[in-house]
């Protein structure tokens, strides 16, 4: 078994994609820049916010509104607050598992609390809750796994790391673990497993019934 399991949370503990992707999508199309649900998924699955404004900011060769950043956490624990379901099945998995567990997101801390508090898992997972921001290089860098890693008190190889994105599927193996692939989310499209397993997930799943034998298998 191993020592740690690392979950990712949105898309992995949460349905929380569709949810903020869709409200980046809509705020920055309202705001001038232009992207649909769609794109926002297929190129920034993973990445912490603020690298997200960063790189469509350099995209399109000007700066977002001031307190861009501000207003789109704002709408999205809006819609978190009145939408956010947990991951089908989840629950039951993380109640049978006996092994050490920890979150590590791209998220800032605040909407992690927020969001697992609001479902019912701030407490299944407090303190182990990383974020991005506790980080200088957010996935698909290695930095935050190794973060958690470190204080967890685990070495890298005996950790299992749970993913939906392929950023986050780099970052993992990057970090030196093992890695599986989750695509049974709502916002996964066909053909995301594939893409998980050429960013070098080592298995991936789509129920999270099957998680406890994956979890076993790499024993």
């Amino acid at each position: 078994m191993p020592d740690l399991i690392i979950f990712d949370c949105d898309g992995v503990l949460l349905e929380s994609e569709v949810l903020s992707c869709s409200s980046d999508a809509i705020e920055l199309t309202r705001a001038g820049f232009p992207y649909s649900t769609e794109e926002i998924a297929e190129r920034f699955l993973g990445m912490a916010l603020p690298a997200m404004l960063k790189a469509i900011e350099r995209e399109h060769g000007r700066q977002l509104p001031p307190g861009f950043d501000r207003h789109l956490k704002r709408t999205i624990a809006a819609r978190f607050d009145d939408e956010l379901t947990t991951v089908d099945g989840i629950e039951a998995v993380l109640a049978d598992l006996t092994k050490p567990c920890c979150v590590a997101s791209g998220s800032d801390l605040e909407r992690l609390r927020h969001s697992l508090g609001l479902v019912g898992l701030g407490e299944r997972f407090a303190p182990h809750i990383f974020s991005a921001e506790q980080v200088e290089n957010g996935k698909p860098a290695p930095d935050l796994f190794l973060h958690a890693a470190q204080a967890m008190s685990v070495a890298p190889p005996a950790c299992l790391v749970i993913e939906d994105s392929r950023a986050g599927v780099t970052a993992g193996r990057a970090a030196g673990m093992n890695v599986v692939g989750f695509f049974g989310g709502s916002h996964c499209p066909p053909g995301h497993g594939e893409r998980l397993i050429e960013a070098g997930a080592h298995k991936v799943f789509n129920s999270m019934h099957e998680l406890p034998s994956l979890v076993d298998a790499f024993g």
